[in-house]
């Protein structure tokens, strides 16, 4: 693709995501980026959508579904940002049709470890489109300078790996959707599969097996949606351990408002120890030879943002660098592939599985086909 050329963009599912999907393209508009159409079976979506294109005089054609707007050939890219449950028929789709769509999805990949498989080896067949995971939490300014200092060496081998989120609950999505593990795949494969996957390349290595303990404790117990009550933890501990000898912890809270960071990432080496503040954008760094005298503070930034949205300017340099990788197709991979989004729900489902058994899983037991 030229890189001169109008880049055509489809939205599959238009919700609180998928509309904020549709400002961060707006906002890329000078790059040659165009939303043609968009397709939500949901009508009140479908009008927010249709209001917000107007607002920046984009005109949509609407579909009630994906396959529809597939079929109309009028985009070269699909956002898929759709309700969790919805992504493996969305994408087997997407990857089935004879017209080549490259594709951004949302996380996590699929609700389940066989799902995202099946969606590996689909694309396995389709060298003509390029896939990227919405696990766009790498590019956060105090997450993605905090990465570079590590890659950079400066805090030596990586042994320690420390996150914790301490947050408000679950939004209201449309059809409470998200408030079910049918539906999201669990709390630690909706929301988590993004520190699972950071951990990942905090370590430089994959997970080996998993330790969680969490519950629903406070949050959604009174709620009823057709006579069910949610079944979403709201707080949980996940220990992993990496086959590099690395380990990593996981601190979720989703019923901590009082918080002044919404997240906190401890990253420790044998000579150093960093650390992000998210959304204060501070990044901390020192070594244990000049000990807490020589720790260095850093104030965050990446002035490429042009729209801050609901990430903290994540998702508009997601899509910097998807439409990148997309220009110059066959020189670049998309920076967060299958892999990374399979493996990161895998971890989810070990660790929502370590809850539900009370015991250690190995890794293994969820990426083995057999038990998926």
């Amino acid at each position: 693709m030229a890189v001169n050329e109008t880049v055509k963009y489809g939205i599959i599912g238009v919700g609180m995501m998928g509309r904020e999907h549709l400002i961060n393209l707006h906002h890329l508009r000078t790059q040659g980026v165009v939303v043609v159409c968009i397709a939500d079976p949901h009508l009140p979506s479908q009008q927010l959508a249709l209001e917000l294109a107007k607002s920046f005089d984009w005109p949509l054609k609407v579909f009630s579904g994906h396959q529809e707007l597939l079929d109309s050939g009028l985009c070269d890219v699909v956002v898929v940002s759709s309700p969790n449950m919805t992504h493996y028929q969305i994408l087997k789709d997407i990857l089935n049709h004879p017209k080549p769509h490259h594709v951004l999805v949302e996380k996590p990949l699929c609700t389940t470890v066989a799902d995202c498989r099946k969606v590996v080896n689909a694309a396995r067949k389709r060298p003509d489109m390029l896939v990227q995971v919405g696990l766009e939490y790498r590019y956060m300014p105090p997450v993605a300078k905090l990465i570079e200092i590590v890659k950079g060496g400066t805090l030596g081998q990586i042994k320690m790996v420390a996150i914790r989120e301490h947050r408000f609950p679950f939004l209201v999505k449309v059809n409470n959707w998200n408030r079910f593990n049918s539906n999201t795949g669990g709390t630690l494969v909706e929301k988590c599969c993004h520190f699972f996957d950071l951990m990942r390349l905090f370590a430089g290595a994959n997970p080996v097996c998993m330790m969680a303990s969490g519950a629903m404790d406070v949050n959604h117990k009174d709620e009823i949606y057709d006579g069910k009550v949610p079944d979403i933890i709201d707080n949980a501990y996940v220990i992993v351990e990496f086959d590099n000898g690395a380990r990593g912890m996981l601190d979720l809270c989703m019923f901590a408002e009082g918080s002044k960071n919404e997240q906190e990432i401890s990253v420790v080496g044998h000579t150093g120890k960093g650390e992000a503040f998210v959304p204060e954008s501070i990044v901390r760094f020192g070594s244990r030879m000049e000990g807490r005298d020589g720790v260095q503070t850093l104030k965050t930034e990446n002035r490429l943002i042009k729209y801050e949205g609901l990430h903290h300017g994540s998702s508009y340099l997601e899509h910097l660098n998807f439409l990148s990788a997309i220009r110059v197709k066959g020189a670049k991979t998309p920076a967060a592939d299958l892999n990374d989004g399979l493996i990161s729900v895998a971890m989810g489902v070990a660790a929502q599985l370590s809850i539900e058994k009370g015991r250690f899983v190995n890794i293994e037991e969820v990426l083995d086909e057999h038990n998926c």
